[in-house]
């Protein structure tokens, strides 16, 4: 008789430590966006740390679903997403730095030509 309400009270436990962590579906998404959106700026492994750190802890992500390890999948999916949006975000400060480079070029090269006009 007392083998029933132990049971019944694993029970309890289990199910309430299942709902405490759910899946973290929408924010494997969410990494899964940015990891896509850095690359499609141009960022890659080899060039980017970032993205390479990204990467890792996504697949970690993803491994600790496989585990249903939910709470630890959710922290390095969090990990993951900030990791390739700084990934991202040096790649498009790169890439617009390498902009300004190529006016001020142009700009310096218009003065002098307005300079030896006069």
């Amino acid at each position: 008789m007392i083998i029933r309400p132990l049971f019944a009270a694993l029970a309890v436990v289990t199910l309430a430590g299942c709902a405490a962590d759910p899946a973290p579906n929408e924010q494997m998404r969410l990494t899964r966006q940015a990891l896509e959106q850095a690359a499609a700026v141009g960022a890659v492994v080899d060039d980017i740390p970032e993205l390479k750190l990204a990467e890792g802890k996504f697949a970690q992500a993803n491994a600790d679903m496989a585990d249903e390890s939910y709470k630890e999948a959710r922290m390095q999916a969090e990990q993951a997403e900030l990791d390739a949006r700084l990934a991202e975000a040096r790649v498009l400060t790169q890439k617009s730095q390498e902009q300004l480079n190529v006016l001020d070029t142009r700009i310096t090269r218009l003065r002098k030509q307005l300079g030896d006009a006069q």
